[in-house]
């Protein structure tokens, strides 16, 4: 393998398990804050390390280059919707107890991610790799026909919204960093004002008085930037397909922590399609191996 696919591995691997793992417990530990609020501290503290870090590696020059092509502006404006919809979606099913549900889209998300680097990127596809992509949407039917009544919505959204935000962010060539600094500076506005709207009916828990908790949802900033980061530059080295499946490292962890340990509900319908699932996995990841 070579040294960019490697590296590339790597961190998306490092991303994945933050997610997966870490993520998880913290914004678990923080979910009886009301679901609003956690988004909007979510948005307030990516924005402002992101700043603090392109001050620290003297990027802005890089940055006020960048903001004047319009074409990217216009890019990371829609990259940024769709990172705010999936950071929204997954904190509410954290908040909500459905982490198993959120950790079936991210099971679904790589095979679209596939799909779409085929189309965009004319990224491989061989037999075996399209096999892999029909027991994925073998085991959607699956869910889908045997639970009608509870589709997983919030899987849905996770998937898509993650998966084009990926396909996005690897057609507009700039800085990792910088792009998502674009991207976070353009929900901030929004974030601030139902930060303000929240504090002014005394609905926050972010307050002076409690400089414990304060300081706890300020972690929220590092939380998100440091896997987003990661496994974007993997995104941006070897390509949506390899990073898709990698990220499967992801919602196993998910699916772990959210039976094991936090006790949710897991039916024989969604453990077949998990199965189904880890059978594509096995098929595509022995596959890229192979090749690479």
């Amino acid at each position: 393998m070579n040294a960019n696919f490697n590296k590339g591995l790597l961190l998306t691997s490092l991303g994945s398990f933050w997610w997966g793992f870490i993520g998880v417990i913290y914004f678990e530990s923080v979910s009886f804050i009301g679901h609003t609020e956690l988004v909007v501290h979510r948005c307030l503290w990516t924005a402002v390390m992101l700043f603090l870090t392109t001050t620290y590696l003297s990027k802005w020059n890089i940055f006020f280059k960048e903001i004047k092509i319009k074409k990217k502006l216009i890019g990371l404006f829609i990259s940024g919707l769709l990172i705010f919809i999936n950071w929204s979606i997954w904190i509410y099913a954290v908040a909500s107890e459905r982490i198993i549900d959120a950790s079936f889209g991210y099971f679904i998300m790589p095979i679209i991610s596939v799909l779409l680097g085929y189309i965009f990127f004319k990224e491989e596809l061989n037999k075996k790799r399209i096999f892999s992509i029909f027991l994925v949407f073998l085991s959607i039917i699956v869910l889908i026909f045997f639970n009608l009544k509870s589709l997983p919505w919030v899987g849905l959204i996770v998937a898509f919204s993650w998966a084009f935000y990926n396909l996005v962010r690897k057609k507009i060539l700039i800085d990792t960093d910088i792009g998502l600094l674009i991207e976070s500076l353009y929900i901030f506005p929004f974030a601030l004002v139902v930060f303000y709207l929240i504090s002014k009916n005394g609905l926050n828990d972010f307050n002076l008085e409690n400089p414990g908790l304060s300081v706890y949802l300020l972690l929220a900033g590092p939380m998100t930037v440091i896997p987003l980061f990661l496994y974007v530059r993997g995104v941006e080295l070897i390509g949506l397909g390899p990073t898709g499946m990698i990220f499967y490292i992801t919602p196993s962890l998910q699916f772990i922590l959210g039976y094991f340990y936090y006790g949710e509900d897991f039916s024989l319908v969604k453990f077949i399609s998990f199965i189904i699932i880890w059978i594509a996995v096995i098929i595509y990841i022995k596959d890229l191996y192979e090749k690479n």
